[in-house]
């Protein structure tokens, strides 16, 4: 499963490529706002750390100005993947940049038809929200299930990114039903490597080290 980061701040960007396990970005309206700089710049700045894809959002909702933003934002970078919401002008525009040749991530995606649209459409990539579902009582990773079938149904090439992912169970769960990719927060993918066994065992290492050798 490919790994991408959920942020804008360029310095936990950095932090997790220096990793050695990043392998894109995502980027959306509101953590932008976070950084209080123009977006083009800041879009140009992690694409200058990070070879793999970047998903950057257009901030227009309807069809021909998404298409416009879109191009505009192509230009940046070539890893630039062209982030649009899951609407009707959305997969118009999908349909439209896909057709020339422009990656895209298909976002706020909520239930398994809009997937499948998508795809159809000529998505790169799917956004589903798993735990923007959770916080409504509904099984977000049930819809991580339903998407893998009805992609490998039909042979959809578009790739599943698990989004809103709020801690590592809900990691291992998408990594066992199939997602492609998951986006998650730098205190996610800490969190990833952590297991107070492991920290334990450590201890009783360097402890037994000492006692033996000082």
């Amino acid at each position: 499963m490919e790994l991408y980061i959920d942020t804008a701040n360029l310095d936990e960007i950095k932090e997790a490529h220096d990793l050695g396990i990043l392998d894109g970005v995502t980027t959306n309206p509101s953590l932008i706002a976070k950084e209080g700089i123009e977006y083009g710049k800041r879009l140009e700045e992690i694409c200058g750390v990070v070879a793999g894809p970047v998903s950057a959002e257009v901030i227009a909702t309807e069809y021909k100005a998404m298409l416009s933003e879109g191009k505009e934002r192509a230009k940046i970078a070539p890893q630039i993947v062209v982030k649009l919401p899951t609407t009707v002008d959305g997969v118009k525009a999908c349909k439209a940049l896909s057709d020339e040749g422009i990656k895209t991530n298909m976002t706020l995606c909520f239930q398994a038809m809009q997937a499948m649209m998508v795809a159809k459409a000529g998505a790169f990539l799917v956004s589903p929200f798993i735990g923007r579902l959770d916080d409504i009582s509904q099984d977000g990773t049930e819809l991580i299930s339903q998407i893998r079938t009805i992609y490998d149904n039909y042979g959809f090439e578009t790739k599943i990114l698990a989004a809103s992912i709020r801690h590592p169970k809900h990691m291992l769960e998408c990594a066992m039903i199939g997602a492609d990719v998951a986006t998650v927060p730098l205190k996610v993918i800490k969190q990833l490597m952590q297991h107070p066994l492991t920290d334990k065992g450590l201890e009783q290492f360097l402890a037994d080290y000492q006692k033996a050798f000082g």
